[in-house]
């Protein structure tokens, strides 16, 4: 099975009329509610720095969105951890607020894509101090009730590992929150996994998680290294739960789970093919080289389940299934 991609991809790309947008929109959080979807998109220009921010967009179908404002509505901080770039937004609500899991970097990430192996700096680069790990990845929490402000809460990811992919379930379970995550450096033996894998994790705080178990390895030949995508979606069977794959050759796709609906930590079923891949010439061709379909958000709206994804690391892209056939067909999969 196969998510069913919207012929008028990509739904959004780089404006040129904004110079903070006009290189990239990409990897997207979008949360529906009241009949509106809402996206909060990573962005950035053409400058040598890359700065990214986050600009916002709406839409009532799902499938043409208008930006909100020409403006970043948000932008990293000006003396903070976040201040060198914020990316990869993710969306729940919990306890009547909007809660946005992000990636964030202390100094800006340059132009990654024209230095080896895509690195946000490289690791020799003498001009970044030890103490910020070569400019490593860290994952934040964001809270807001309009998508217009946003308090930062903090970091929430652990300061020795590059941690990103960082998303949280959509309610508490069991009375605490629950989170998946994909520390990079979490490989080898003593991690059970020898590529980075998706792990798990719950707490009784959104702003304390003392400890992440092995979730979920590459098993299958797509999969290289795995990371969570969108945040996971409750059915009566278990939580949707969709991640990303990459392969030998770098290029992304995308598979699903079911997770136990009491105890996430189990995975009940999982497909051994994936339910999208990159086919269009701007799925493969970006500042990413080799093939990029990365979905960051999902939401259900009459049954039908939107899946948004960035293409190539440029333009946004929307795919689409029945959300309940879905589930059966990961169901016929138990592991």
């Amino acid at each position: 099975m196969k998510l069913k991609k919207y012929s008028g991809n990509p739904i959004l790309r780089p404006y040129a009329g904004n110079a903070w947008e006009n290189l990239v929109v990409c990897n997207p959080g979008v949360w529906f509610e009241d009949g509106l979807f809402t996206m909060l998109y990573r962005a950035a220009g053409d400058d040598a720095a890359h700065v990214i921010r986050f600009g916002l967009a709406t839409s009532r179908d799902g499938f043409h969105f208008e930006r909100v404002q020409s403006e970043p509505i948000l932008s990293p901080s000006t003396d903070g951890p976040d201040a060198g770039c914020i990316e990869d937004p993710r969306i729940v609500k919990l306890d009547g607020h909007y809660y946005v899991t992000y990636a964030y970097r202390a100094y800006e990430p340059l132009q990654y894509w024209k230095r080896p192996n895509n690195a946000a700096y490289s690791p020799d680069d003498a001009t970044l101090p030890p103490l910020f790990g070569h400019n490593m990845t860290a994952s934040g929490l964001l809270l807001t009730d309009d998508f217009r402000t946003y308090r930062r809460l903090g970091r929430i990811t652990r300061a020795d590992v590059d941690d990103r992919d960082v998303i949280l379930f959509p309610r508490k379970i069991g009375g605490r929150y629950w989170m998946l995550n994909r520390p990079m450096q979490w490989v080898g033996p003593q991690y059970g996994t020898e590529h980075p894998g998706i792990w798990i994790a719950d707490s009784e705080s959104l702003l304390d998680w003392p400890a992440s178990t092995l979730l979920a390895k590459a098993v299958y030949p797509w999969e290289r290294k795995i990371g969570g995508s969108t945040p996971p979606l409750e059915s009566p069977h278990g939580w949707l739960t969709l991640y990303h794959g990459v392969d030998a050759k770098g290029v992304y796709r995308v598979g699903a789970l079911l997770l136990d609906l009491d105890d996430p930590r189990r995975v009940l079923a999982r497909l051994p093919e994936p339910i999208l891949e990159p086919e269009a010439d701007f799925e493969w061709k970006g500042l990413y080289p080799h093939g990029v379909v990365f979905p960051t958000a999902n939401v259900v709206k009459d049954g039908t389940l939107f899946v948004y994804y960035g293409c190539a690391d440029q333009t946004i892209g929307v795919a689409t299934c029945t959300f309940d056939e879905l589930v059966e067909h990961v169901r016929r999969h138990p592991v």
